[in-house]
Parts: structure tokens; C-alpha cells; sequence
């Protein structure tokens, strides 16, 4: 399991889908990416995902519709790097939130800390 799909906004048939096994961010964050998946799919009328690599990192996935053969790929990579810019503590807070509650590193950090507590 290299990719795992966090949320995806579809500009086509107007729908939004958050993983539901994401579902325990807090509220705000939802709606924070919410808005940004909906945002970016209207802007660059496309499917637009977020999602985690293996390991934590962030990945954002533009997929655009078949019938389309002038879609502006600069534009896109440009609107991922507004993105990644203007939102960068959300990216943050959410690498950190998936490392410690999704990857062997934060079952680690969790158990050691739990140990700590029992000192």
C-alpha cells in the first residue's frame, strides 16, 4: 500500500469523498481540505485528490477529464504550488497526524510514550 487517498473533489459530477478511515481528523481540517479539494477541481475543472505516500508525505493528484485536450498542465502544477504554499501548516499538521496514527514510526513514538507515562 504505497498511496492511500485522504480526500478527492470531481468537478464533473459535483461530489466530495473523505476517506472514511480519515474520518477522525478534527472537524476544521476537514472542512480546510474540503474547500481546497472542491476549490482546485472547480478552478482547474478536473478531479483533484489528496492523499498520503507511505511514509507520510503529502501527495496531491490532478486527473483530468478524457474529453479534455487542452488542459493547462502548467497551470495546474502552478495551482499545486499555491497550495503547497498558502496551506503549508495544514500539510504540516496533517504529515505529523498520519505519521503518528498510520506508520510503524508512530506506533513506536506512541508506545514509548505511553511507557513514559507509566514511569
Amino acid at each position: 500500500m504505497e498511496k492511500q487517498i485522504l480526500a478527492v473533489a470531481n468537478y464533473e459530477k459535483q461530489k466530495y469523498f473523505i476517506e472514511p478511515k480519515f474520518e477522525t481528523l478534527p472537524e476544521e481540517i476537514q472542512k480546510e481540505l474540503k474547500v481546497i479539494c472542491v476549490l482546485t477541481a472547480q478552478k482547474l475543472c478536473c478531479t483533484f485528490l489528496i492523499g498520503f505516500k507511505k511514509e507520510g508525505n503529502i501527495y496531491f493528484e490532478i486527473i483530468k477529464p478524457e474529453q479534455c485536450i487542452d488542459f493547462d498542465d502548467i497551470g495546474a502544477e502552478l495551482e499545486i504550488k499555491k497550495i503547497q504554499s498558502e496551506n503549508k501548516e495544514l500539510l504540516k499538521k496533517l504529515k505529523v497526524w498520519y505519521t503518528i496514527f498510520f506508520t510503524e514510526q508512530g506506533k513506536k513514538l506512541r508506545q514509548q510514550l505511553l511507557q513514559k507515562k507509566e514511569i
